[in-house]
């Protein structure tokens, strides 16, 4: 790692207080968070314009540069993945990732064909799976590669164990958010507490807090679904300039994984 002279390098966070502390705020939430059911115009998307026989097609269509950005990812990491990783074994979870985003644009685009709750816990499945797999790749490039690794499928298994979890108590009539938004949230607090604490082995970690700015912006174009489609005389949709949003965010780390250099 390079560091001037002089400079001391910042102590790395223990992986025994990372999990302590994620189970900390994990029981924090079980306890005093109380359920929150999935609202139930939450399916009630702006634009509903049909095209080419393609019913809300907007929101559909604008699942497609997730699939693209993911495509790209996949070949350029069995093209360049051996030279540009540091170790082997970091490649599992950018696999994951990309792999994930592969899926996440059909999963999205069935929910949106026909809003409902079993097309959004596909969808959800598809991103607990980019979520999961890109906080397996920042705990790998910061705490170690074998952790990554060995973490990467725990991560998977929680991220869709809270997804089903959510649809399961949608059935059963007593929805509960609680666990998705957990795995939602908490890896973007951790990966930004790793970036700040944890050694970097690679250059161009200022790219990571972009690609979550572009969540956030994503987070409130969506939620102004129907204004910003009024507002934009019914030209497009807050929830399809989410796609777009939250896909610009995954090609910017496509991008830092193009363009970074190891610092080892």
């Amino acid at each position: 790692m390079r560091i001037e002279a002089g400079a001391a390098p910042r102590p790395q966070p223990s992986p025994r207080v990372l999990a302590v502390a994620s189970l900390s705020v994990a029981l924090a939430v079980a306890l005093f968070v109380p359920p929150i059911a999935q609202w139930p115009e939450y399916h009630d998307f702006a634009d509903r314009r049909a095209w080419l026989g393609i019913p809300r097609f907007a929101d559909v269509v604008s699942n497609l540069p997730f699939t693209l950005v993911g495509a790209m990812g996949l070949v350029w990491l069995a093209r360049h993945g051996d030279r540009a990783l540091l170790d082997p074994r970091e490649q599992a979870a950018w696999r994951a990732f990309f792999g994930g985003l592969v899926v996440l644009g059909p999963a999205s685009a069935y929910y949106h064909l026909g809003p409902n709750n079993f097309g959004l816990m596909l969808d959800r499945l598809a991103m607990s799976v980019v979520f999961m797999a890109w906080l397996a790749v920042q705990l790998g490039e910061r705490l170690g590669p074998r952790l990554g690794l060995r973490a990467l499928p725990w991560l998977q298994a929680l991220g869709a164990g809270a997804v089903l979890y959510w649809y399961g108590s949608e059935l059963a009539g007593r929805g509960d958010l609680r666990a998705w938004g957990y795995v939602q949230f908490w890896p973007v607090l951790l990966v930004l507490w790793l970036v700040w604490r944890a050694p970097p082995r690679y250059s161009r970690g200022a790219d990571i807090p972009l690609v979550y700015a572009c969540y956030a912006v994503a987070l409130l174009v969506e939620w102004l679904d129907h204004e910003i489609y009024a507002t934009t005389a019914e030209l497009v949709s807050g929830h399809t300039l989410k796609h777009l949003a939250a896909a610009l965010g995954a090609y910017l780390a496509y991008r830092m994984l193009r363009l970074r250099r190891p610092l080892i």
